[in-house]
């Protein structure tokens, strides 16, 4: 075709074009406006004509080729256009130069600057031009002008709603306002009106609402902020605000700019104010300066509108500083920086506002619509009546459609789907088709398509589009973003919008967005789910969870709210026929994308989530229908779901209760301060899982307690309701009155703080009869006054269910105990049900707390009289009101009246002096009375009563476990006691006659027990008149005189006490703190003073007690020698046994000496005790004089001159007294006059001179005395500095000591020096030296010591610093005439010298070595020298030698050892490797053995043995033909290697002892040595520990043990053997006529063996060990039993086992048992009470291990009173078990009393720290910690 034909086609083609759309001028207009938002909007309400279409049509094709092609598609999408016409106009897209020379000369002016919409005039800057001055008219007419401009602009706006946002053209004007309520402390000012925020029947207009958003109060800046959630209207409102401005309806405002900060992002340059209006928003049509002037003086008539303010936060692609600039301008308004007095409102998404919004912002949430508005908006959408009935049924009958649309935007899609959907559908239907937010949209997308045929292309290409947008979150595109057919398709459809965006002044452009955000999420969730470029690993990326909570610290806000819940709605099963069809792939294909997003939302439903991030999660389950996935995700939820300070709407409640459905366990839910929609709690309808439901939010009022009264009744196990710090009123409970009778499974309801007010709170409580299981009823913190204070105390006593009511103050609460079941539902005899309901009232009781209720005297009465009317009361609590004395005296009269059964306090009542008369004297009659506790001090006034008799009774029987070990002067303590503690009341001396007259009163008919009369002021005067007066009062059992200002005359009057009254058995006098305790037996000081730690535990104590000592203590009291001899004279009439403790600061010599000549006037004296009390050094010669002026003495111990404890005997003989003076500072000169002193002894079996400063001098001084003192136990001189040469030198006199019998020396950090005498003379002497650095000349001395001290027989060095040069030295030294010497030798270098060394060292003795063992990991040698040496003649040399192998490069080593070893008779090596050095060692070993023919004892153990090494030994083993004991245990041996051990023994007929432990002994190695054994007749001690013989084994070696009849050890542990194997082994025990040892331990042999071993026990019994054998209580009592039958019993464990009961309690006496072993069985005071008391029958006993068991304080008793008659106990293992605070008291006094006991473990158990620091610096033998850090014996 030639140029002129083509331009003459497409003027044909135009003309056609202009002549059509000229036929159809509003949906060109529709057109227009969409891709020209910046023409004039007059332009479509022109009249029709080809001209103005031509117009029109010219403007589009100037835009661009990109808009005309756009324009092109959607008139063939749209219209009837023939298919060569289509084709026609399509051909010409890319040939605008051409047909641009067709288009008139009208046209050219079209193609300059674009206007502004509805601004007829060029674009003009503002600032552009100079600036001009205007008088006020001028000023006011441009203004004018203006605002005139202003409304025009706006009302071209289409009534209100934003650009395009889901309107069509068949869309009518459906505008219903959603709910707003207001935040914070902000409300309207128009309340005359009755209307609040949300309220759409406050008036006539449904709008009325929306004025008050500018009707509050605000003393700064007006500034108003709309939050609610996406799709909530926030855009709608913000529009519609707008548009009712322009028709006059918001007159209060001259002037509204509406500003959207999607579109201020794209601003690319800093701006100012008058830009902001004038540039970018609309320019007036001159001198804007002035008009600017008149906005800043007219502010307070100016609205600003900022919608999206968490958008302006958004990082696009276009930088942050643009959208900061816009930011910057908003905040300097909202602070009255710029425009000062002007209004702004924003709206924003929920979240943390940022900082540029001032604190004191009105805040107004929108929650959408309410059922109301949701039917209102359907009456508006749908025109005809048909249609509205039949949507609204659809309505009302499907709740989730409901709830889906109180979201308007999902209300108007709704509307939108159900009008294609009702005409020819089924009731019912839009169930199936609309149940979740994606079905909804792909509904509304199956109506694009009439036909049914989706145009798939283009919703690809849309989903492109969008996934791209928010990938680089990008919301507003360009024309060149998106390709003209999909334009065509979103304008056809109204997917898209458009408008102009002013990128800079003077810059304008048409931007493009999805009409709201969450459908360019929708779009690019289809993209993503059927995209062949999306891989799965990306599509699951985008499954995440959004909390919705925004964090305004995130520079980039993210954009896909809804895209994860359009992700999980494509997964679901209903949408998989549209993907495959959308996604062109098979159905694998697609349901494999689907199952990956199934498979993220499992791995997110973790039960750690957020509260926001849960509710996300719950929609996406409820839109992927999966019920396998929300039956998964109901039953990981915690049992405690909480959600806080976030709002929840009612769809994201009702997504919850989808999920709480398929949920099978009750769940509680918590919703603390979450702004919540006041209809949402209707979602919860059904939720029969919600055990316990909680909202805790000030935006809860009526309106959303009216919406849960509809849920309640329907939740069948709610059981707990709180509506907490809400703002419910008379309205809101006139609705929960009518619900909660419904509820009649509730157990507690909550409504504190609310606006409730007493007539509310009167009908609440009248419900409680209704609600038989409730529990409590909280009304606390709301409107109620004390009006109606005894209303509530009358419903409290009549309802029989109350058992406790507490008002205090703003507090009011109801506590309930629910009726029974058994009782409702009891059937029977009307006369029975009578009674048993009766009885339960009866025994019901009520506690009635009316704290600080403002009560007065005269309300006294009338509260007593309705105290008389219930027939039990269990507290009364009064305190805190204004009853005075009068009052008091009422209320105390009436107390004999009153079923009061534990407490009745009066305190803090305005109660006087004379008052405290008064109540005295009204308690002579109140014979339930416990306690009387009065402190004026403290205002403090409480009576506690007893329990009646069958009370009692009842409580005695619970109690027996902690009463059955009473003593019988202990079982009258059980009786009901009446104490009266008058405390802090200023009694006076003068005070005290009426006081006693008072308490005599009260005394008359009850008697008084406990008298506490502290903290008063009686002075001695007072003390001494009540001495006297005392005897009136009847026997008391304490009486606690502290803190009155009392002297020693007051203490001498009440020491007379002591004698003239029976029941004073103990008198405690602390001066300087003023305490004075008088106690009768039995009664423990802890429990008169309370204290938290050991208040529990005076019972304890008091029954603890089983003697009648009397005791003094007089503490802080500085004493002379003549108040103590007065003090001493008036005890003599004292009767005994008396027990004396003394504190002073000081005493003198002559005061000490007067006491100490004193002590034989006290005969009833058995223990006086100086504790505190600094002495002189003389004193320690004045105590040890003490023996021979008073005989009775039996033990003197002086610690650091300050504490002294002396113990006296009922007899004068003296068997062994102990003498001690730690820390007394003794020295060289005081040793001759302190053993001048002690010499006049009889007998001393132990003196301490620890911690002194003696050092060598002394020692030698010492040594030189020892001769005259008559000792025979320990010398402990521990701690005094004493060095090597005190050693040395007591070596070099030790043949001058023969009663030394053993010495222990350590000069390390334990500073150990002792010395342990015999009776006898000549005993063999032990030396023990640990840490003693010789220097080499004093080894030499030490060697000449050790040679010529004949009775040293064993000597012990450990980490003496004695290296292999001075051990040579030393054994070459040492040399005696006769006898044997054993060396025992520490140090860290023998584990790592060679064997050969070690033995070249031992060849180099002057002694004939007859004893070696070598153990290289714990680094010990041991050898025993023979003295005189004895040389082999040259004969025997030859005859020995021939058998070893001379070969090896130790031939001379090899002849020294062969004469060194000639009598050698014991060679033990532990511990030591044969495998690394090629068999040398064991080639040197071999040829030992080969060469000791006198060779009894040989062992290897713990050794790594080759097979190798072990046949040079097994060959060197069979040439000892002497051998007695042989030690293979514990080795690394394989079964092999065990045959040619057991094969080497067969010849060994003389074996004493045999030791092979974990050697693996198998049926053929096993067979072997029982062949082996069978021949060693002369066997004495048998060990096959952990050999794992089994049962089979075990009743193997049973057949043949009989032919060992020496055997007196047998040690089987842990060879597997079962009850089969063992009963089997105990019959063989008959046979036995010496078996001392039985060790079976960690065997399950059970009580069947255990019982036939009890049958079968020798007599002569030493050791038996059964430690985790499986025995029960009935095996270990029949061993206990039969254990009597075995006097020489040494050792018993039966640790690990369940005895429960069944623990060993002997009845005979054991006089050799040592060590008993229950740790870990399970054993209760019960049964260790018996075994504790039992214990005096075992007087050898040293340890007690009773660690991780159930003891308490009752077997900790028992110990205390045992502690001290155990002379030899040294350790009691309690670790782990249940004592406490009073328990470990009472194990320390038994300490205390004169025990031996070292240590006694207490490691945790149940005390606290501070009485653990407490004990512990009491008595330091008391262990708290896991590693005793004591100093241990050597």
């Amino acid at each position: 075709m030639d140029a002129e034909s083509f331009r003459l086609g497409n003027e044909n083609l135009w003309a056609w074009l202009v002549g059509l759309l000229s036929k159809k001028p509003e949906w060109l207009s529709a057109k227009v406006r969409f891709f020209l938002p910046t023409m004039d909007v007059d332009c479509s309400n022109e009249t029709s004509s080809p001209k103005v279409t031509h117009h029109q049509l010219s403007r589009l094709f100037a835009q661009g080729p990109a808009t005309w092609k756009s324009f092109i598609y959607t008139l063939c999408f749209e219209l009837e256009v023939p298919l060569e016409k289509e084709v026609s106009l399509l051909s010409i897209w890319g040939q605008r130069d051409e047909f641009s020379k067709q288009l008139g000369a009208g046209e050219e002016s079209c193609s300059g600057h674009q206007l502004h919409h509805g601004v007829k005039r060029p674009f003009q800057s503002y600032g552009s031009s100079p600036r001009r001055k205007h008088s006020k008219k001028q000023q006011l007419e441009l203004a004018k002008k203006y605002l005139k401009l202003l409304k025009t602009s706006a009302q071209q706006c289409r009534g209100g709603t934003c650009p395009g946002a889901w309107h069509a053209l068949d869309f009518p004007q459906t505008y219903i306002p959603p709910i707003l309520q207001w935040s914070r402390a902000t409300a309207p000012l128009d309340a005359q009106e009755g209307a609040t925020i949300g309220d759409s029947e406050a008036a006539n207009d449904i709008d009325v609402s929306i004025q008050d958003l500018f009707s509050f109060k605000a003393k700064g800046p007006r500034v108003t902020v709309l939050l609610g959630k996406a799709g909530m209207g926030k855009t709608t409102l913000a529009h519609r605000l707008r548009w009712r401005w322009a028709q006059g309806q918001l007159d209060r405002f001259q002037a509204l700019f509406l500003f959207e900060f999607r579109q201020l992002n794209m601003v690319t340059q800093l701006m100012t104010l008058p830009q902001l209006l004038f540039d970018l928003y609309l320019s007036p049509q001159s001198e804007p300066d002035a008009v600017f002037q008149y906005l800043k003086e007219n502010a307070h008539q100016v609205l600003l509108i900022f919608d999206g303010l968490d958008e302006a936060l958004h990082d696009d692609s276009m930088g942050t500083d643009n959208a900061g600039s816009a930011l910057t301008l908003f905040s300097e308004l909202c602070h009255g920086n710029l425009l000062p007095g002007c209004w702004v409102m924003t709206t924003s998404r929920p979240g943390k506002l940022p900082p540029c919004v001032p604190t004191e912002a009105a805040m107004v949430y929108m929650w959408g619509f309410d059922g109301l508005r949701v039917e209102k908006y359907v009456t508006r959408f749908f025109s005809d009546l048909l249609s509205q009935e039949l949507a609204l049924k659809e309505m009302r009958t499907n709740e989730r459609l409901r709830v889906m649309c109180a979201t308007p935007a999902l209300c108007r899609v709704t509307c939108f789907c159900l009008r294609h959907l009702l005409p020819g559908s089924s009731p019912g239907q839009s169930t199936a088709l609309l149940p979740t937010r994606t079905q909804l949209y792909l509904q509304m997308m199956e109506t694009f398509s009439p036909s049914g045929t989706l145009l798939d292309t283009s919703l690809m290409g849309l989903g492109k589009v969008a996934l791209r947008g928010l990938d680089t979150g990008k919301v507003i595109f360009s024309v060149e973003d998106i390709p003209p057919q999909l334009m065509a398709f979103g304008a056809v459809h109204s997917l898209l919008t458009s408008f102009c965006i002013h990128t800079h002044p003077g810059h304008e452009e048409i931007g493009y967005a999805f009409v709201h955000l969450s459908l360019q999420e929708f779009f690019a969730a289809l993209y993503l789910m059927v995209s062949d470029t999306v891989d799965r690993d990306t599509l699951i990326e985008y499954v995440t969870l959004n909390s919705h909570w925004v964090q305004r610290t995130k520079s980039r806000l993210g954009l896909s709210d809804h895209l994860p819940t359009f992700l999980a709605g494509l997964a679901s099963h209903t949408c998989h026929a549209f993907l495959c069809q959308l996604a062109q792939q098979d159905e694998a294909w697609v349901g494999s994308r689907q199952a990956a997003v199934i498979q993220v939302l499992r791995k997110l439903a973790s039960p750690k989530l957020t509260g926001p991030k849960m509710i996300e999660l719950y929609h996406y389950v409820a839109e992927t229908q999966d019920l396998e996935l929300a039956s998964f995700v109901a039953q990981n939820l915690p049992f405690h779901l909480s959600f806080h300070n976030f709002p929840l709407t009612r769809a994201d409640l009702a997504a919850l209760a989808n999920i709480l459905e398929y949920r099978d366990v009750p769940i509680h839910l918590d919703f603390d301060g979450c702004p919540l929609e006041p209809h949402c709690p209707e979602a919860l309808v059904g939720c029969g899982q919600v055990e316990n439901l909680s909202f805790k939010s000030r935006k809860c009022g009526d309106a959303f307690a009216e919406a849960l009264c509809k849920s309640l009744p329907t939740m069948g196990s709610l059981k707990i309701l709180g509506l907490t710090r809400s703002k419910i009123t008379a309205r809101g409970i006139s609705h929960l009155l009518l619900a909660l009778p419904l509820c009649s499974q509730l157990e507690e309801v909550s409504l504190h703080d609310n606006q409730i007010k007493d007539p509310e709170v009167l009908s609440l409580v009248e419900l409680l009869p209704s609600l038989p299981k409730l529990q409590k009823l909280d009304l606390s913190r709301n409107s109620f006054s004390m009006s109606i204070l005894l209303s509530l105390v009358k419903v409290a006593i009549t309802c029989p269910t109350v058992r406790k009511l507490l008002i205090r103050e703003s507090d009011l609460i109801f506590f309930l105990s629910p009726v029974t079941e058994t009782a409702t539902q009891q059937s029977g005899a009307p006369d029975v049900q009578g009674k048993d309901s009766l009885k339960k009232r009866q025994s019901q009781s009520l506690q009635l707390r009316l704290q600080k209720c403002q009560l007065r005297a005269h309300d006294a009465e009338a509260l007593v009289e309705l105290f008389q009317k219930s027939p039990r009361l269990k507290e009364v609590d009064l305190s805190g009101n204004h009853l005075e004395d009068e009052g008091c005296r009422l209320v105390a009269e009436a107390a004999s009246q009153l079923h009061v059964v534990q407490k009745l306090d009066l305190s803090d009542n305005g109660l006087s002096r004379t008052g405290v008369i008064y109540v005295l004297k009204a308690m002579s009659t109140c014979g339930v009375l416990e306690e009387l506790h009065i402190s004026l001090l403290s205002n403090t006034v409480v009576l506690t009563f007893a329990q009646e008799p069958r009370e009692q009774e009842g409580s005695c029987k619970r109690r027996t476990p902690l009463t059955s070990f009473m003593s019988p002067v202990t079982s009258e303590l059980s009786q009901r006691s009446r104490r009266i503690r008058l405390t802090h009341c200023g009694f006076l001396a003068e005070h005290t006659e009426k006081l006693c007259e008072a308490l005599r009163a009260s005394c008359q008919t009850y008697h008084l027990d406990h008298l506490d009369l502290s903290d008063n002021s009686l002075g001695d005067k007072g003390v001494i008149l009540l001495s006297q007066l005392l005897p009136g009062l009847g026997p008391l059992k304490s009486l606690n005189l502290s803190r009155n200002g009392l002297s020693m005359d007051a203490v001498f009057s009440l020491v007379l006490c002591m004698s003239s009254l029976q029941w004073v058995f103990h008198l405690d006098v602390s001066l300087e703190s003023n305490c004075i305790f008088l106690r009768g037996a039995g009664t423990s000081r802890d429990a008169l003073a309370g204290g938290p730690e050991f208040q529990a535990g005076a019972q304890l104590l008091e029954l603890s007690q089983r003697y009648t000592s009397r005791s003094f203590c007089l503490q802080e009291c500085q004493q002379e020698h003549l108040s103590l001899a007065y003090l001493c004279a008036t005890l003599e009439k004292c009767p005994g046994p008396l027990e004396v403790q003394l504190s002073c600061k000081s005493l003198s010599d002559d005061s000490l000496q007067t006491l100490l000549q004193c002590l034989p006037k006290l005969p009833q004296l058995s223990l006086l005790q100086l504790r505190h009390t600094v002495l002189s050094l003389r004193s320690p010669f004045l105590l040890a004089d003490i023996f021979n002026l008073c005989p009775r003495v039996q033990k003197v111990n002086l610690r650091s001159l300050c504490h002294a404890v002396l113990h006296f005997d009922s007899n004068e003989k003296q068997e062994g007294v102990c003498c001690g003076f730690p820390g007394c500072s003794l020295s060289q000169e005081h040793i001759e006059t302190l053993c001048c002193a002690l010499s006049k002894c009889k007998a001393l079996s132990q003196l301490d001179l620890t911690d002194n400063l003696l050092d060598d001098s002394g020692l030698r001084s010492l040594l030189e005395c020892l001769p005259q003192l008559p000792i025979s136990g320990w010398l402990d001189l521990s701690h005094n500095r004493i060095s090597q040469e005190g050693i040395l030198y007591l070596l070099e006199t030790l043949p001058s000591h023969p009663h030394i019998q053993e010495v222990s020396v350590s000069l390390g950090s334990e500073q150990i020096f002792r010395m342990r005498f015999s009776k006898e003379e000549g005993a063999r002497t032990t030396l023990r030296l640990c840490e003693c650095s010789f220097r080499p000349e004093q080894v030499s001395r030490l060697a000449f010591s050790l040679s010529q001290a004949q009775q040293l027989t064993e000597l012990w060095l450990t980490r003496c610093r004695l290296g292999l040069p001075q051990l040579t030295m030393l054994l070459n030294l040492v040399n005696r005439p006769a006898g044997l010497l054993g060396l025992r030798l520490e140090e860290p270098w023998v584990g790592s010298v060679s064997l050969s060394s070690l033995m070249g060292v031992c060849a180099q003795a002057s002694g004939c070595l007859t004893e070696l063992s070598i153990s290289e990991i714990q680094r010990k040698l041991w050898l025993r020298l023979e003295f005189p040496r004895q040389e082999d003649n040259s004969d025997a040399m030859a005859l020995r030698l021939a058998h070893c192998d001379l070969r090896t490069d130790h031939s001379h080593l090899m002849r020294q050892l062969v004469e060194t070893c000639t009598r050698l008779q014991q060679l033990s090596l532990s511990q030591v490797s044969f495998s690394d050095d090629g068999g040398t060692r064991s080639k040197l070993l071999q040829n030992i053995l080969l060469s000791s023919c006198e060779l009894k004892s040989f062992g290897v153990t713990f050794s790594q043995v080759s097979t190798e090494s072990l046949t040079h030994l097994a060959s060197g083993l069979g040439h000892c033909h002497r051998l007695e004991e042989l030690d293979f245990s514990n080795n690394s041996l394989c079964k092999e290697d065990a045959e040619l051990l057991i094969r080497a023994l067969q010849g060994t007929c003389r074996l004493k002892r045999l030791h092979l432990s974990h050697l693996p002994l198998e049926a053929s190695s096993l067979a072997l040595l029982l062949q082996g054994l069978s021949c060693m007749t002369l066997l004495q001690d048998l060990s096959l520990r952990y050999s794992q013989i089994g049962d089979v084994g075990t009743q193997h070696l049973a057949v043949i043990l009989p032919r060992l009849p020496e055997l007196r050890k047998l040690d089987l542990s842990g060879n597997r053997i079962g009850p089969a194997g063992g009963v089997q082994l105990v019959k063989s025990f008959t046979h036995f006529e010496h078996l001392e040892e039985i060790i079976l331990g960690n065997n399950a042999v059970g009580d069947p063996t255990a019982l036939g071993l009890a049958q079968r026990l020798p007599p002569q019994l030493r050791v038996l060990c059964l430690p985790s054998s499986h025995l029960g209580p009935e095996g270990a009592l029949c061993l206990g039993q039969a254990l009597e039958q075995c006097p020489l019993i040494e050792e018993v464990s039966l640790a690990e086992n369940n005895l429960a009961g069944g623990v060993p309690h002997f009845s005979k006496r054991l006089p050799m048992l040592r060590q008993i072993d229950l740790v870990s069985c399970k054993i209760e005071n019960q049964a260790a009470k018996y075994l504790a008391t039992n214990l005096m029958l075992c007087p050898a006993l040293e340890k007690l291990l009773l660690s991780w068991n159930l003891l308490g304080d009752e077997v900790a008793a028992e110990l205390a009173q045992v502690l001290p008659k155990m002379e030899q106990l040294k350790i009691v293992d309690l670790e782990k078990n249940q004592i406490t605070a009073c328990g470990a008291q009472l194990l320390a006094q038994g300490l205390v009393q004169g025990s031996c006991v070292p240590v006694i473990r207490l490691w945790n158990n149940p005390i606290p720290d501070k009485v653990v620091e407490s004990l512990q610096s009491q008595e330091p033998r008391l262990v708290f910690s896991f590693f005793d850090q004591q100093s241990q014996t050597l």
